[in-house]
């Protein structure tokens, strides 16, 4: 199954492993059981500190495995053959099991230590589902670090009766003690968030105390504006810390970028790596996985809080914090995520295979995403508000020539209807004669724009009435000193390329703020 080359990438890898795992296999019968058996004896060829056991411990399947180290379970199980892009959870899972250090900032370790609830968590995943591996891989790592925690990756491929039984509709679906717990794509730190509600943290040691250094720049944010702004501030020398869920932000998820000048065609996560690689290059200090509570403009510096309870000091902020899916807002739309509501057509398209399903929304988005789907499902009905689609004639010229695909104009959304726990429906107003309809459907992907991440600066900086940002010609907004750039703020047209644009007009705008207010203070004390 995997090939010499694979394998040799595979061997790289494990020569990092610090202690022994032993990977333990349900003993029982299974169809795809032989499958799984010659992937693990590849992996496990790879190095002298793996070992493959059959075991009579009580897992899901015969295609269930689990990891030991030190005689004792991780809390690791995978359920499936994570090959595609589970792949690197099995890989990642194995050298942190052996003692790899954990890529996660030193605050956020301890509050995951500090859960006292037992918590057995499930995910069900796609293999083609880009999403889901992060999910995997956070929750690998909590289990890792608390040992009330375990978790279960379940390749719903494998498992189609779980999924009809549990009624999913949508990757990856995460369970916690048998109840849905969460669906979509969650940042570790969004997880963390909601399992401090399940497991509250109480006298939680602090190493990470707020110290009394004052840093140059804070850059909020690891999208295409916050590495921009990053490189910029640090390559006038300046000392800048970067907090970030991860670096990428939402362009991790998109899978076509066809409007890179000087790029003709990449990918979200390719660009992305590159962004990380170049931002690499910097003295940056990337603080991931977590988030901003708050921030404040004191009379000496400006404060960040952080979700840790952590507070950092600085002279400048940079806001970059994109924004995030805008939802429909009708009844029936929050109840039915992973139900036949969705958001990410690549994720969750292949539920839909051969079904009908709707896309509301006629941007780009609400196209290139009916696109997608047209190569999956039986039908495509594109809705869109206003009197004409606002997408790029490229695109509608695409959608015009594919059969599948349907387009309706002035349709106002009014309720997503169900049957039997699934979606089966959408009732709209046509805004043509104010009639009141159903669409039938089996799902409802919605694409109608973004909503600015923006909700931990309110009451601090002037915004719009949507939420975004309002800045000037050089980034700057209604407090000296704080910056913002990119899709959280009001610039027009959110595209990757403006963003990075806007990132470094922030970071030069920053630096001039510190050396003209660095060159008063001097002034001041002569």
């Amino acid at each position: 199954m995997l090939d010499n080359d694979l394998l040799e990438q595979v061997k790289g890898y494990m020569e990092r492993l610090q202690n022994k795992v032993v990977i333990r296999i349900n003993k029982e019968e299974h169809e795809k059981r032989e499958e799984l058996v010659e992937m693990l004896k590849g992996i496990v060829s790879t190095s002298d500190k793996l070992e493959l056991s059959v075991s009579e411990v009580p897992l899901r399947s015969g295609v269930s495995f689990d990891f030991v180290v030190n005689d004792k379970p991780t809390g690791i199980t995978f359920s499936g053959i994570p090959g595609g892009h589970e792949f690197s959870s099995l890989i990642l899972a194995l050298l942190q099991s052996s003692g790899v250090p954990l890529k996660l900032d030193e605050s956020l370790q301890q509050i995951i230590k500090s859960f006292k609830t037992e918590m057995k968590f499930e995910t069900v995943v796609s293999l083609s589902c880009h999403n889901c591996p992060e999910v995997v891989q956070a929750l690998n790592q909590i289990s890792i670090l608390n040992p009330n925690v375990s978790h279960e990756m379940i390749d719903g491929g494998v498992y189609p009766e779980l999924v009809a039984e549990r009624k999913i509709q949508g990757v990856p679906t995460i369970y916690l003690n048998g109840k849905q717990f969460g669906s979509g794509k969650m940042e570790i730190s969004e997880i963390i968030e909601k399992i401090k509600e399940i497991s509250p943290v109480e006298n939680l040691p602090v190493t990470t105390t707020s110290s009394s250094e004052v840093h140059d720049v804070v850059i909020i944010g690891g999208g295409p504006a916050g590495v921009s702004s990053a490189i910029y501030a640090a390559r006038k020398g300046l000392d800048v810390v970067m907090i970030a869920d991860r670096v990428g932000g939402q362009v991790k998820d998109t899978m076509d970028i066809e409007n890179m000048i000087s790029v003709a065609h990449t990918t979200g996560p390719i660009l992305v790596n590159s962004m990380e690689e170049h931002l690499g290059k910097y003295n940056v200090k990337i603080r991931k996985n977590l988030k901003v509570n708050s921030i404040s403009d004191g009379s000496e510096h400006k404060s960040v809080e952080l979700n840790t309870g952590e507070i950092l000091k600085t002279k400048t902020i940079i806001i970059a914090t994109g924004a995030k899916w805008r939802e429909l807002g009708v009844p029936g739309e929050k109840e039915n995520i992973g139900n036949g509501v969705a958001y990410c057509p690549h994720c969750d398209g292949p539920f839909f295979k051969d079904k009908d399903v709707i896309v509301v929304g006629g941007g780009n988005s609400g196209v290139e995403a009916a696109l997608d789907l047209s190569g999956i499902v039986k039908s495509v009905t594109v809705l869109e508000y206003m009197s004409e689609f606002k997408a790029d004639k490229v695109l509608l010229d695409k959608v015009r020539t594919t059969k599948n695909i349907s387009m309706m104009t002035e349709i106002q959304s009014k309720e997503i209807s169900t049957e039997n726990g699934k979606v089966n429906g959408l009732k709209y107003i046509n805004r043509k004669d104010n009639s009141e309809n159903l669409l039938k459907t089996d799902g409802i992907f919605i694409q109608i724009g973004l909503l600015p991440n923006s909700s931990f600066a309110k009451g601090l900086l002037d915004m719009t009435k949507f939420g975004e940002i309002i800045i000037d010609d050089k980034c700057k907004t209604n407090v000296p000193g704080i910056f913002a750039c990119g899709d959280v703020t009001t610039v027009p047209y959110k595209q990757i390329i403006i963003s990075m644009g806007e990132g470094a007009k922030a970071g030069l705008s920053a630096f001039e703020y510190i050396l003209m207010h660095t060159k008063s203070e001097v002034k001041s004390a002569a």
